[in-house]
């Protein structure tokens, strides 16, 4: 059986009206920001108080530490690659939602790098020769870190899309 792959004129003016029908019902009536949508500037201050001081917490305590030299790179580039990981993450995650086309194959990887990273994190504080409760500082200021990370984008990412609205 052979089925004809293109659509007819009349099939693709259906596919149309019903395309615009649904873009037309997704629209709100009224202002975005009557939704709650726009982030408050107490939650975008919040956000970016939390990202700068678990930043600064975690390089002030890898500064003071007595790891060497190389380990303390390690320590260094683990926030980087896991604040930009989360990033990475949170716009996959969002571009999905908004109906932005994201490849599988850069979602898995945005996970898997994220995922690594937190890894090779309680792997590097699990044989590091420090106390538990400087192990415990480095694990949560990196926590406290990419999380707010994630806040940060998420609130730049809304502010941008309501201004671009508006």
């Amino acid at each position: 059986m052979k089925q004809d792959v293109f659509m007819t004129e009349e099939q693709n003016e259906d596919v149309v009206t019903v395309k615009k029908v649904k873009e037309k019902e997704m629209k709100p009536k009224g202002n975005w920001n009557d939704f709650g949508l726009k982030p408050t500037p107490a939650f975008v201050c919040a956000a970016w108080l939390c990202l700068g001081i678990g930043l600064l917490s975690y390089c002030i305590g890898l500064w003071n530490s007595n790891l060497l030299l190389s380990e303390k790179g390690f320590y260094f580039t683990l926030i980087l690659f896991g604040l930009f990981s989360v990033i990475s993450v949170q716009k996959c995650v969002r571009d999905r939602v908004e109906g932005i086309e994201v490849t599988d194959i850069y979602y898995g990887i945005s996970w898997f790098t994220t995922i690594c990273s937190i890894v090779l994190l309680l792997i590097g504080l699990r044989n590091a020769d420090i106390s538990l409760s400087e192990k415990g500082f480095f694990g949560m200021s990196y926590i406290l870190a990419t999380f707010a990370a994630i806040a940060v984008q998420k609130n730049t990412r809304d502010t941008k899309l309501l201004t671009k609205m508006d």
